[in-house]
């Protein structure tokens, strides 16, 4: 088994795991019945439908 030659620092270690804990934007799709920006697979907060079909009466 491979063993470090030398210490890895703070810095090394800390840049390595930075690249792995951004901040994304969350993902937003259409709504098929509005056209309102939502997110996948949840109901829609403007007409109240989700999947063709009105589960919620609008507001």
């Amino acid at each position: 088994m491979g063993v470090p030659k030398r210490k890895s620092s703070k810095q090394r270690g800390r840049q390595r795991r930075a690249a792995n804990e951004k901040l994304e934007a969350p993902v937003l799709v259409s709504c098929p019945q509005c056209r309102a920006l939502i997110r996948p697979h949840h109901l829609c907060p403007e007409c109240g439908y989700y999947k063709a079909r009105e589960v919620v009466a609008a507001k």
